[in-house]
């Protein structure tokens, strides 16, 4: 076979060549990895509702609604928590983007009378040993008399949560201030968002998905 001469436009046609191989392999794995990704998140969704709603019998996942809350500009996934068909509270799936990294995303559960029931980091990219501590921080016990434990909180006697540096109740991680402001942000605006469903009045219609 002859060989081609090492000119532009050979080269030009062995590049494209390499690139159509290159393209088509990626396509390959992209097919490949983004089915088991997608489920392995919603794995990681289905135990974090669990995790942090009133006990339920329903699919939460399955009856998913998106709701935009008054005041905010976007809508926010909620997980209706449901027992013998009676509505026993929400799983909230919120966020905050004023992180001291970033972007942090949680699950916050709520039953019907108001009291948080618990929360899940579902998402963070906070330092080590400072903002990284909020899934135990937020678990703890107060040692100041504040606020700390979110477990059982009446949101409707303590919303909107503030650090007490900002002249609120709750305990801010020690030398990470900004990680609990942002992660009370985002409890925040879950329970705006659960707020917003129970009120007859000024729910918004939930879109579904």
């Amino acid at each position: 076979m002859k060989k081609l001469s090492s000119t532009l436009p050979n080269m030009l046609l062995s590049l494209g060549g390499i690139c159509v191989v290159v393209s088509g392999i990626l396509a390959l794995v992209n097919r490949v990895t983004t089915a088991p990704i997608a489920e392995a998140e919603m794995r990681a969704k289905v135990e974090a509702i669990r995790a942090v709603a009133p006990p339920f019998d329903n699919n939460p996942f399955a009856e998913k609604l998106r709701v935009l809350p008054e005041g905010e500009t976007d809508s926010l996934t909620v997980y209706p928590a449901k027992k013998g068909n009676a509505l026993v509270g929400f799983a909230i799936e919120s966020y905050t983007q004023k992180g001291f990294s970033g972007l942090i995303r949680v699950m916050v559960g709520f039953d019907v009378a108001g009291h948080l029931v618990d929360f899940s980091v579902l998402q963070h990219s906070e330092s080590p040993g400072l903002g990284s501590r909020i899934p135990e921080w937020f678990h703890e016990k107060s040692e100041t008399g504040g606020i700390r434990d979110m477990r059982g909180l009446d949101m409707k006697a303590s919303a909107p949560l503030t650090v007490s540096k900002d002249g609120g109740k709750v305990d801010a991680i020690t030398a990470a201030t900004i990680s609990s402001r942002a992660f009370l942000d985002a409890v925040n605006r879950a329970w705006r968002t659960c707020s917003s469903m129970q009120s007859s009045a000024t729910a918004p219609a939930p879109i579904q998905e």
